[in-house]
């Protein structure tokens, strides 16, 4: 429970001011891995000396064990940092994703970051088809097409269309309902409707 209250404030915090100042701040991300570790210690001091049983802390506190907080934390960060340098994310979006990694253990962290990315490239379509027009994308896909055909190699694009064509992405409002579908269970729900 703490640790979903936790979790969803921040990453609100982080989705509001990435559409607002396309930032992540620090002042999000590092309380928020610092507090998952400290919940789950705590969880593990109360398992080892006060015998609690793992089921109630994770029911009250949302502890996952500080074994799992921290392979969900490194998990998570090596991919960030992989798309970090491969991709160009932003390094606000990395330190959030390892802070649901850390928040949420390896399995949900794991899961949420791909929903978070699956949601984020429906979005940057969207954007993207809102941005240039369906019709603009049709005609230049088919001419690239074309190109392919008769020269066997794609035509280069100019400035311009590079720049249309890389739409600005929010990562922290998918990872926001990533967050809910992943800690709510929102896809088993849908699925037994």
């Amino acid at each position: 429970m703490l640790a979903t209250i936790l979790l969803l404030g921040l990453v609100t915090i982080a989705a509001v001011t990435d559409v607002r100042r396309h930032k992540i701040y620090n002042a999000t991300t590092y309380p928020g891995i610092l507090a998952a570790l400290g919940i789950n210690a705590l969880g593990e001091a109360l398992v080892t000396f006060a015998g609690t049983s793992p089921e109630v802390l994770d029911k009250w506190l949302g502890y996952v064990g500080l074994v799992e907080c921290l392979l969900g934390l490194v998990a998570c960060g090596f991919v960030m940092l992989v798309c970090y340098v491969m991709f160009r994310v932003g390094g606000g979006d990395v330190k959030l994703l390892t802070m649901m990694g850390a928040l949420l253990g390896t399995e949900q962290g794991i899961e949420a970051m791909l929903w978070t990315f699956v949601l984020g490239g429906c979005m940057g379509l969207i954007v993207l088809i809102w941005r240039v027009g369906p019709w603009r994308i049709v005609r230049g896909v088919f001419r690239q097409l074309m190109w392919a055909v008769r020269l066997g190699r794609f035509a280069s694009l100019s400035p311009e269309e590079r720049r249309e064509l890389r739409p600005p992405l929010f990562l922290a409002p998918c990872a926001l309902a990533a967050a809910a579908i992943v800690r709510f269970s929102l896809l088993d729900w849908l699925t037994t409707m």
